[in-house]
């Protein structure tokens, strides 16, 4: 008797793409690159090049996710290089600011304290024995504020009287999106 192989099994439509195991995929190399924007941006003056800078910054911050859906090639490196690459960014743009004189230290640290705060986050997740391990994602909150602190950088060239309620908008939602971080890691915690 004679048989027919199997068809081989197929993925059901609502699964998730396979993560992608390669270090090099262009969805790293678009979250990488804001690392050279933000040196970039240490280096020049000129409004306009600033201003630029932070759009494309911006948009790769939009690419890269957008990429590494649509060609399946999401990976765990990259799911650490984008918000690593996003927080250089912002603390480049901070830091050329302050030296700048466009912002002072109190901005400087409101400005950053959700990446502060997110950064602790992680490795208390990551050393705490008590804590079950989990994915850190991104949540809506965080995003609010990623895009809020970007155009507060813009503001701060193009309307300087706006930096002070800008700042403080960032400030105010980067601590809700803190308490919300903390809330999401307490209820994902171990009962034991």
């Amino acid at each position: 008797m004679v048989t027919s192989p199997s068809p081989p099994p197929t993925r059901p439509v609502s699964a998730a793409p396979p993560a992608s195991s390669s270090v090099v995929t262009l969805p790293n190399l678009v979250s990488a690159s804001r690392v050279g924007l933000g040196i970039a941006f240490l280096l020049v003056e000129s409004v306009t090049a600033r201003l630029s800078l932070i759009a494309v910054a911006s948009l790769t911050d939009m690419l890269d996710g957008w990429l590494a859906r649509r060609t399946r090639a999401a990976s765990r490196l990259g799911a650490l290089v984008d918000p690593l690459a996003d927080r250089f960014f912002a603390l480049c743009v901070v830091v050329a600011y302050v030296v700048g004189g466009q912002l002072s230290a109190w901005q400087a640290v409101a400005l950053m304290f959700r990446d502060v705060m997110s950064i602790i986050g992680w490795f208390v997740a990551r050393n705490v024995s008590w804590l079950r391990p989990i994915a850190f994602k991104a949540r809506l909150l965080g995003k609010v504020v990623t895009v809020l602190q970007l155009a507060t950088f813009l503001v701060v060239l193009l309307l300087p009287a706006w930096t002070d309620r800008m700042v403080w908008a960032v400030f105010v939602l980067g601590f809700a999106a803190s308490l919300d971080y903390t809330l999401m890691l307490w209820r994902n915690r171990t009962t034991a």
